[in-house]
């Protein structure tokens, strides 16, 4: 695990984002469910303000996982640093880089006053909730996600 380096995405790293994005929506059984190009993450990421941000890990030269994240505003509790989506290819599992990109971003969030971190996990996820479990995290069993495609 010497051989590994965590550091923020750039523009030209879009198409690094994407696989792993791909890869993880087969993970999760939806492949198609994914309508965002390569164009959109251009268009709202790698700018002033961006929509997102991101973090890629590499084990050498090779890509072996993500993180990306957004804030949010809670009427409740204010500024909210939202992980969409936390990933490692499956030939990189268990090595220790989930932990580390977790960590990255929960310093991420500290670093940016957010107020705290929320993100979602699949219910058959045992291996992630089990992972997620070990940071102290409170898992809302009451709330349904509400969709409302456009």
């Amino acid at each position: 695990m010497d051989n590994y380096i965590v550091r923020r995405a750039e523009k030209s790293d879009i198409p690094f984002i994407f696989s792993l994005v791909k890869e993880l929506a087969i993970f999760e059984k939806a492949p198609h469910e994914i309508t965002a190009t390569e164009a959109d993450y251009e268009a709202n990421g790698f700018k002033e303000n961006p929509l997102f941000d991101c973090f890629l890990l590499f084990e050498g030269e090779n890509l072996a996982g993500f993180a990306l994240w957004y804030y949010r505003f809670s009427t409740w509790k204010g500024k909210r640093f939202y992980l969409e989506d936390l990933f490692v290819k499956e030939e990189y599992r268990g090595k220790g880089y989930g932990k580390i990109l977790i960590e990255a971003t929960i310093e991420e969030a500290k670093r940016t006053k957010s107020s705290g971190m929320m993100w979602q996990v699949l219910d058959w996820n045992e291996p992630a909730i089990k992972f997620y479990e070990q940071y102290g995290v409170r898992l809302d069993g009451e709330w349904l996600n509400v969709h409302l495609d456009l």
